[in-house]
């Protein structure tokens, strides 16, 4: 399997610590509010590397953490705490604020098809455990205090400008932050806050009662689970320049090395070219998408008719296009299902179908091509090969892609709320006697990927197979 690895900026050939194990962490969500689409845009494609590697024959444990303490507004060390704006917003506690968007992230994950994490581990639950990843940086001379806190020291890790190709001595440090005057540098960081006295969330510390810094919980929650040094860590891109770059420098300075050897990270979905995000009001849940009549898992297609590395922009046309994808291949496996009888694969045919799983599992292996993994199972299902076959080459398939093919049988297929509008609209026409322009939206109800069914009580759909 190659990945390509931002430490390196290319593809590598996937080596794991210890074979057949694999550790993964991903950065998970901050709870304060709800996951969008853009936000699943990323466990999507985390989901197609966990099933790729388990296709592999890896066992791999993944780790996701739950940012419910520290993460200010600012992504830095200053602003509000995002846990803390969240409750006023709701007039609810920052727990239940916690609760209740684990909740409905946990819910987006179900409904698109990605597999839970063997861990989902929350920063408030792991303090002693960042408390102590701060005294071996401390022990290890990589701190000092100031009157906000115990602060990294980036001066003694020469290295912590590369990750991110950072041009530090050409950076404008008071344009984004106010910068910390007892800071020996503007880019160091804090690893614990002590000068909060009104944050909510605090707990007793060797440095006095304070808060963990954002940056902290994911390097002591990912050694804890998967060890000192582990295979590979994602996040999106937005997380090269900060984030990930204290990552890095918190693992050296605890332990004298790089935590993860695998470092992938994400483009973003956006939406008319912007990226999808709260404060420009044009988030989009999975819960709006099911409202509007879509299956949530047509989100699940549009998503990996891309390259986690490329991005897309989402509009709502497109997902019609996915939702109608969906459909028809749901009704091509149900047919190739329906064909039970095994008939004897002649050589050629033997030979076609052994070419279709090296093409697919090489689309996968190539920094995960699921895009063009998803192209190889289309031509499964349009060639001569026996239904049989189609149908084993697609479940086999549908281990990595997540579309629960397997289950075809007993799902309730979504339609937009375009085509039941064309539905209600064609039932109308006949009704008027106007079966020139009934027969038109018939058409287009047809182009859309189904066929009509009209009896006494009205017109419903099924798929065209």
């Amino acid at each position: 399997m190659q990945l390509y690895n931002t430490l390196t900026r290319k593809k590598e050939e996937f080596i794991p610590i210890d074979p057949p194990n694999v550790g993964v962490y991903s950065c998970g969500p901050t709870v304060y509010w709800n996951q969008h689409i853009g936000h699943m845009y990323a466990y999507v494609h985390w989901d197609i590397l966990l099933r790729s590697l388990r296709n592999e024959g890896y066992n791999v444990k993944w780790v996701i953490n739950i940012t419910d303490v520290g993460h200010m507004t600012s992504d830095e060390d200053v602003g509000e705490d995002k846990m803390e704006k969240g409750a006023k917003r709701e007039n609810l506690s920052v727990w239940q604020i916690a609760d209740k968007y684990i909740a409905q992230f946990l819910d987006s994950v179900d409904k698109l098809g990605i597999k839970r994490p063997d861990i989902l581990c929350r920063a408030t639950e792991h303090i002693n455990e960042q408390i102590e990843l701060v005294k071996k940086m401390e022990v290890r001379g990589f701190t000092y205090k100031t009157s906000t806190g115990i602060v990294f020291d980036t001066s003694k890790f020469p290295a912590y400008a590369e990750f991110a190709k950072l041009k530090l001595a050409k950076q404008d440090a008071g344009s984004r932050v106010e910068v910390d005057k007892e800071k020996k540098n503007p880019w160091d960081f804090l690893l614990w806050v002590t000068n909060q006295p009104e944050h909510i969330m605090k707990w007793d510390s060797p440095w006095g009662v304070g808060f963990p810094g954002w940056h902290l919980e994911c390097t002591a929650m990912s050694v804890k689970y998967l060890g000192e040094q582990f295979d590979i860590h994602t996040g999106g891109k937005e997380h090269v320049a900060v984030h990930h770059t204290n990552e890095i420098a918190q693992g050296f300075g605890a332990f004298g090395a790089r935590t993860a050897n695998y470092w992938l990270h994400n483009e973003w979905l956006t939406l008319k070219g912007e990226k999808i995000s709260k404060s420009l009001g044009n988030m989009i849940t999975i819960s709006d998408v099911i409202e509007k009549g879509y299956d949530p898992l047509s989100v699940r297609y549009l998503i990996l008719n891309s390259n986690y590395r490329r991005g897309m922009d989402f509009t709502w046309e497109a997902l019609d296009g996915a939702q109608s994808a969906l459909n028809k291949l749901r009704g091509q496996v149900i047919a190739a299902k329906d064909q039970k009888k095994r008939t004897e694969l002649s050589p050629e045919k033997a030979e076609k179908v052994r070419n279709f799983q090296n093409d697919f599992d090489e689309a996968l292996s190539d920094d995960l091509n699921v895009t063009k993994g998803l192209s190889v199972l289309w031509e499964v299902l349009k060639s001569n090969i026996p239904s049989v076959d189609k149908y084993e080459l697609a479940m086999s398939f549908d281990e990595v892609l997540g579309f629960g093919l397997k289950n075809v049988a007993r799902i309730t297929y979504h339609v937009s709320r375009e085509v039941q509008d064309l539905i209600d609209e064609r039932y109308r026409l006949r009704k008027e006697r106007k079966f020139d322009e009934a027969d038109k939206v018939r058409k287009t109800i047809e182009e859309k990927g189904y066929t009509l069914i009209d009896d006494k009580k009205g017109s419903s759909v099924k798929l065209i197979s």
